[in-house]
């Protein structure tokens, strides 16, 4: 009978053991992690596997309404092209047709300015300036021009085709224009020659009351670099000839005569004037 309670309990032992390894093996297992319930939102980062990218870059729109509260600086003056005086306009200056395209080339000439290759901008003078010297008188130098007469230097014809120029003897030559009373004069325009990109050599522009050009001369342009017209040491550079012609501020000097030297170019020795324009106002 013992025997018997023996080996119920060691069966008893064993069941017990045994249910109690079943119980303990599940809880060792590496457990699975749950993916979160849907509609959180919140996620579980595994560290090792995070992917470090570089923030991205935010462009701000500027807001109208704070872009009009922002005070705009005024630009400021061109010291070298300050705006003109109340009551000044634009002198009307019909340019001839251009006989040669695109902008010249430089030139192997000493002080030669650069071609901007855009056109001139506006000059402005008082209202009521105007081109005095259209049919006024003038004289040379040179009596007995090689092609043309004199008077043609201010007929109001500035085309560069043949018959439109006067050609004057080689080395230093001038001509005068007498506008027959003082003006205020404010610009002066001058068409040598435009067939061809020329550089014309000692031009020197000056005014005066005196008929000689002895007492009061005012000298508006000199480059003449080397003295070589007598006239003094010019400060201005030499300039490609175009269709725009050359316009020399005046300044509003006051003068009855005009008179324009030059000593050949750089293609030959002669010298050639196609038109010259006055601009100017009687004096008041």
């Amino acid at each position: 009978m013992a025997r018997n309670n023996v080996s119920v309990t060691i069966k008893i032992c064993v069941l017990v053991l045994v249910a109690i390894s079943l119980l303990v093996v599940p809880s060792c297992k590496k457990s699975t992690p749950q993916s979160p319930p849907q509609g959180t939102g919140k996620q579980t980062t595994d560290v090792n596997k995070v992917k470090v990218t570089k923030p991205p870059v935010v462009t701000t729109k500027t807001d109208v309404n704070d872009a009009a509260k922002t005070p705009v600086t005024p630009k400021t003056a061109d010291a070298n092209n300050p705006p003109p005086p109340a009551g000044w306009i634009p002198i009307e200056i019909k340019l001839p047709k251009p006989m040669f395209v695109g902008t010249p080339q430089d030139t192997k000439v000493a002080n030669l300015e650069k071609p901007t290759g855009k056109p001139r901008p506006p000059f402005y003078a008082p209202a009521g300036t105007k081109n005095v010297a259209f049919g006024k008188p003038v004289s040379s130098s040179d009596e007995e021009p090689i092609i043309g007469e004199i008077k043609m230097i201010t007929d109001g014809d500035k085309e560069a085709a043949d018959g439109s120029y006067v050609e004057l003897g080689p080395m230093l030559q001038h001509v005068t224009i007498d506008l027959e009373q003082v003006y205020e004069i404010y610009a002066i325009v001058i068409w040598h020659y435009h067939k061809q990109a020329r550089v014309y050599y000692d031009v020197v522009v000056q005014a005066a009351n005196d008929a000689d050009f002895i007492t009061n001369v005012k000298t508006l342009f000199n480059n003449d670099i080397d003295n070589s017209a007598g006239l003094g040491v010019g400060k201005n550079m030499h300039y490609t000839e175009t269709n725009e012609g050359r316009l020399i501020d005046a300044k509003g000097i006051r003068a009855r005569y005009v008179r324009l030297y030059s000593g050949g170019n750089n293609s030959n020795d002669l010298n050639h004037y196609i038109e010259i324009e006055v601009y100017g106002k009687q004096v008041q």
